[in-house]
């Protein structure tokens, strides 16, 4: 399945009518809980003043929720859609900065408290470099906080765009101690209830409007009776730690020498 198209119809709503945005974050907030895995080790982690490292930045939801909770917090994005960051900069203030860039290759000047990699690994072919290039610009101390399919995500090995089909546990714990870092928490995502919840909320629309159109007529009657249910198996998820899942979540530090 291809996602490229479908963020890129999202993009273009958003140029289209601006204050679309914070609409659209709203609801990544409410369907994804990759979103809610992520903001909570985010808030476990930063302080306020920290510069941070949005690598692979995509839509730039957590770029603004930093710069929104943070006000002392600079924030710095790269992406190889230069486009998506661009038109997030017309909307942000001068504390966010951003530049056209590949991970494999590209070291920012400046260093960074904290940096996130979410869903981007697996697109990335030399994956090693793009963490060695992430932990030289991490200040002493400073937290890599990832997300990224696990290899027991059956779906990931059917996406376009992804050069291999999520990562083992030990297999990204083993990356990340070979670039540098010391790993401070790794953990399954997306265990039985969260998949369970990805299924109702995203895979079935999603297959519904890719049959015909006409489809979406019927998703808020979809959404009425699946949402409730699914934010609830959510909710149970983020309070239990999962045996396996279908994402992992690694929460790394780069250690002072």
């Amino acid at each position: 399945m291809q996602y490229d198209p479908i963020k890129d119809i999202f993009n273009k709503a958003i140029g289209f009518f601006p204050p679309f945005r914070k609409l659209f974050y709203a609801g990544l907030d409410l369907f994804i809980l990759r979103q809610r895995y992520v903001k909570r080790e985010i808030r476990k982690y930063i302080s306020d003043g920290d510069l941070f490292y949005d690598a692979g930045a995509g839509f730039c939801q957590y770029s603004d929720f930093v710069l929104n909770n943070y006000p002392k917090t600079k924030v710095f994005a790269v992406d190889l859609k230069d486009d998506y960051l661009r038109k997030y900069s017309h909307s942000a203030d001068d504390r966010f900065y951003f530049q056209h860039a590949d991970l494999q290759e590209f070291i920012p000047q400046k260093k960074y408290n904290m940096a996130i990699a979410i869903d981007i690994l697996e697109h990335i072919i030399d994956d090693r470099a793009a963490l060695e290039n992430i932990h030289e610009a991490l200040a002493a101390n400073g937290i890599l906080i990832i997300s990224s399919p696990s290899d027991l995500d059956e779906a990931a090995r059917f996406t376009a765009e992804h050069v291999r089909p999520g990562y083992d546990k030990n297999e990204l714990q083993e990356k990340l101690n070979e670039a540098g870092f010391e790993v401070i928490d790794i953990y399954y995502s997306y265990g039985k209830f969260g998949a369970l919840s990805w299924q109702m909320l995203i895979k079935h629309p999603l297959l519904m409007l890719k049959k015909h159109k006409l489809f979406a007529l019927l998703l808020p009657f979809h959404y009425l009776i699946a949402y409730p249910i699914a934010e609830i198996m959510m909710q149970y998820e983020l309070k239990h730690h999962n045996k396996s899942g279908n994402g992992l979540i690694a929460i790394a530090r780069k250690e002072s020498i």
